[in-house]
């Protein structure tokens, strides 16, 4: 089991989280991005390393491809890793569409059918763990196992009674209520864009969620305040918090692992002040083909503590002998 190996570096482990990853090796950043690929005419920005068994990374909400800068010089060492942007977010374009969570399903779903072209783990932070885990649910095929890190999501109410559609407005709904309402929201909006793009305020909300924040540098906070500038982010980020933020429940944990047929791991920061540790083991409850790894750390772990993460990750992906596939079943992959 891969809970020995991770045990026996526990002590090295403990010490080696209070201190900054300068130890580690760590991906370079590049203002101008490094991989791009075409999908439904948009521009995604993603990083391509090494060679093996693909790995698919999936950054959270605000962040990008760089957010892993510790775990893909690791990873690529004995896998092919690729880290991608998520649209709207990072080097990918800032386009004006509606965002919803399946944008990001059918984005990371057609990332692994054009560019990874093989089975393929998924792992995914944040919003990314949620958009991994709803890419598996819908291709299952094309993944052999994912990962979850402090993942995104909630599940269902069974108590919950079922509204109706109201698809009908009435005429002062329609013609100012709502319009009020959505000018209302932009002033808002946009004073909370301008004020978190400002590297002391994405420094300042860093450290609140990373428990040790010594990783939390200039290079993190640039990489988040760089692809805010784009002339389209504020457009962008008033969508994402008017429309996307509000529609969330339509998805829910339960109905996505009820479609799951691969090995989950979870690496839980259980100190993590916005997604705790009771998520983790309800996920387990619900789906008992789940290992769990926790860690003393925030909502971040494969940033704040990535020799943990990274061990861990490895371990349990040493277990899925990804490098030696049975010759007796061979995935189907058409």
């Amino acid at each position: 089991m891969f809970f020995s190996c991770y045990k026996c570096s526990f002590v090295r482990s403990r010490i080696m989280q209070c201190l900054p990853a300068w130890r580690l090796e760590r991906l370079l950043f590049k203002t101008e991005g490094y991989n791009f690929w075409t999908w439904r005419g948009h521009k995604i920005h993603y990083v391509e390393q090494g060679e093996g068994p693909p790995i698919v990374l999936v950054h959270g909400f605000g962040a990008s491809a760089y957010h892993w800068r510790y775990n893909i010089p690791e990873l690529a060492k004995k896998y092919k890793v690729y880290a991608i942007d998520l649209l709207g977010f990072g080097w990918s374009e800032k386009a004006i569409v509606d965002y919803d969570a399946i944008i990001w399903r059918d984005q990371v779903v057609d990332f692994l059918k054009e560019i990874v072209k093989e089975p393929a783990v998924v792992v995914g932070n944040s919003l990314g763990g949620f958009t991994a885990l709803a890419s598996a649910a819908s291709l299952p095929e094309k993944v052999v196992g994912v990962v979850l890190l402090n993942s995104a999501g909630q599940f269902g109410d069974p108590n919950a009674i079922a509204k109706p559609d109201e698809t009908e407005e009435n005429i002062l709904e329609r013609l100012i209520i709502k319009p009020f309402k959505e000018m209302f929201q932009r002033v808002v909006l946009g004073f909370l864009f301008w004020q978190a793009k400002q590297p002391a305020r994405v420094a300042s909300v860093l450290k609140s969620v990373y428990i040790n924040s010594s990783n939390v540098d200039d290079y993190l906070v640039e990489s988040i305040t760089h692809p805010a500038s784009d002339p389209k982010a504020g457009e962008v980020y008033y969508r994402l918090m008017s429309r996307f933020m509000s529609n969330q429940r339509k998805y829910t944990l339960d109905s996505l692992l009820s479609k799951l047929s691969c090995p989950l791991l979870l690496l839980w920061g259980d100190l993590d002040p916005w997604v705790g540790p009771t998520k983790a083991v309800k996920i387990k409850e619900f789906y008992p083909n789940t290992s769990v790894v926790n860690l003393q750390a925030g909502h971040c772990p494969h940033d704040e503590v990535p020799e943990l993460v990274n061990t861990a990750l490895l371990d349990w992906l040493s277990s899925l002998n990804l490098e030696n596939p049975p010759l007796s079943t061979t995935v189907n992959v058409s």
